[in-house]
């Protein structure tokens, strides 16, 4: 098995803010119950969104305040930074290795921007070579925890010899609208927190996982289900009310047709490793999987300790099962704006 791609090592971190799922009902209604007719219906996605508590970029009060975009920015930068050089620190100190030992970045986040990238700013604390490649990916929302574990695992597996580390970073709670008076901005804010994922990645004769196959599928006709409107204010979440349902109806067809490419039927994946996207998604998963109720445990666990972190929420999945033990083959699971699906099938190893 030395000439597959293994996950060396993952680590998580989330900012230190915590907001409760208490607090952030509170909040939203004293912020919104007078402006938003509507707003006493929406409430109960607060209570049913199987969120205890999310991480924060800010303190709570820094959201009943407006922001426009250098706010944002600004503390996307700064939170960005020390989220991305702790996992990557963390992750790379677990593999037993130095920044210098990386060969190739690849940096998902579509909460944020910054130029020169994280990867470019951190490159001198982190020790990271002149040489280094940096892929930074933006624009994937959810599904990259999945997609930009699938590229990096592509370019340790083409390039035999090389270290890649990858980090997946969202901050999802800078996006919060006191002006957006719209149903997907209230869903928004029950569901979204903050945090980031990083793994190394490299062809190996061992490590926590094999990386065995990749594969997307792209739905057409769907650009309107999941998104960002961008405006002078910030990131506006666009969210459509069909997701679960329509998760639950075309999922499975898609997912059958990735692991059909890569020679596997849904029969020989032992434990699927979803995306939490909220409470209602989790159980539209289960059912388009025909998993029995209750199945993704550590999804649930994850979803109410953190909330919806947009694509680092699947690394944190992963680090539960890798405890807990993988079985002999998983598959990791994701879908975001595109709208599309992505999965990566991971093999324990021997």
């Amino acid at each position: 098995m030395t000439d597959t791609v293994k996950l060396l090592s993952l680590a998580v971190a989330a900012p230190e803010h915590i907001i409760t799922q208490t607090e952030a009902a509170d909040t939203s209604a004293r912020l919104f119950s007078d402006r938003l007719a509507d707003f006493s219906h929406l409430a109960s996605v607060f209570e049913n969104a199987g969120i205890k508590q999310r991480h924060a970029a800010r303190p709570l009060q820094w959201f009943v305040e407006p922001h426009g975009w250098q706010d944002r920015m600004d503390a996307y930068a700064e939170v960005a930074r020390r989220l991305f050089a702790e996992t990557a620190t963390n992750a790379l100190k677990k593999a037993g290795m130095r920044g210098s030992e990386v060969d190739c970045i690849v940096t998902v986040s579509s909460t944020g921007i910054t130029t020169p990238s994280l990867d470019a700013q951190l490159a001198e604390s982190m020790g990271f070579r002149p040489d280094v490649e940096r892929i930074p990916v933006f624009g994937l929302g959810c599904a990259a925890g999945v997609s930009g574990f699938a590229i990096a695992s592509r370019i340790a597996r083409s390039r035999p010899g090389a270290t890649v580390l990858f980090v997946s970073l969202e901050l999802c709670t800078l996006a919060f609208r006191l002006d957006e008076l719209t149903r997907a901005n209230i869903i928004a804010t029950a569901l979204f927190g903050d945090g980031a994922g990083a793994c190394v990645l490299r062809v190996a004769p061992s490590g926590l996982a094999e990386v065995e196959s990749t594969g997307e599928h792209l739905f057409p006709n769907t650009l309107g289900i999941m998104g960002w409107k961008i405006d002078d204010t910030g990131f506006g979440v666009v969210l459509a009310q069909s997701l679960p349902q329509f998760a639950e109806a075309e999922l499975r067809p898609a997912l059958d047709g990735i692991l059909k490419r890569n020679g596997l039927s849904h029969g020989d994946i032992d434990r699927f490793i979803c995306h939490p996207g909220g409470a209602r998604v989790l159980t539209a998963l289960e059912r388009a999987l025909t998993l029995t109720p209750g199945t993704l445990d550590h999804e649930r666990a994850v979803l109410a300790e953190y909330g919806n972190m947009s694509s680092p929420t699947v690394l944190f999945v992963l680090e539960r099962v890798i405890r807990a033990g993988l079985p002999n083959r998983s598959a990791m699971l994701a879908m975001g704006p595109g709208f599309a699906a992505s999965c990566v099938t991971l093999r324990k190893v021997a």
